[in-house]
């Protein structure tokens, strides 16, 4: 990883898309596979409600389909979540809720009610700012999440809701011996 290529601490929302746009475009099929993940604070509404949830991370599958929100169910157990379930506007405006003990105590009960009975987004190659990369296309949802090379075993993430100019920063980390 080069200096310019180094994630900020904690950045605003600028400063955190002037890093993403450093990093390495990445092509789909180096996504295939088991990835963990965790939020980059970026003064996002969403900062720390995926991690509040038990949010696991995401999977690509080798036909290019994904599971994009897997939750940590009881151990050694994901749960795909329905995102169509969770309109996104909502979520968003919801997102101090999501930070809460109560939030995360409801989350782990209704993973049964909406769990993901099949993929629910679409892994592409699409350009962003005249630059192609992999990005996970929801099916349901009004949303891209776009992904740059951090390195080898990592990669960023950034979420862009249509109509909505705040971007949601994430890390990936591949997981190689998942026993998932």
């Amino acid at each position: 990883m080069n200096i310019h290529e180094e994630e900020p601490m904690r950045g605003d929302q600028k400063k955190m898309a002037v890093w993403f746009r450093s990093l390495e475009p990445v092509q789909p099929k180096d996504m295939v596979g088991l990835w963990s993940g965790v939020g980059i604070p970026s003064d996002h509404p969403l900062d720390g409600v995926l991690e509040n949830l038990n949010w696991f991370g995401k999977r690509f599958h080798s036909d290019m389909r994904a599971d994009p929100l897997l939750f940590k169910s009881r151990p050694g157990r994901l749960v795909p979540i329905e995102p169509a379930f969770f309109p996104i506007g909502l979520v968003i405006m919801m997102a101090p809720f999501g930070r809460t003990f109560a939030a995360r105590k409801w989350s782990s009960y209704l993973q049964k009610v909406f769990r993901a009975r099949g993929t629910t987004a679409s892994l592409k190659l699409q350009a962003l700012d005249g630059v192609d990369t992999a990005a996970m296309v929801y099916d349901k949802q009004p949303v891209v999440d776009y992904f740059g090379r951090i390195d080898d075993d990592e990669i960023a993430g950034m979420m862009c809701v249509r109509d909505d100019p705040r971007r949601f920063f994430f890390k990936l980390r591949k997981v190689y011996d998942s026993g998932m």
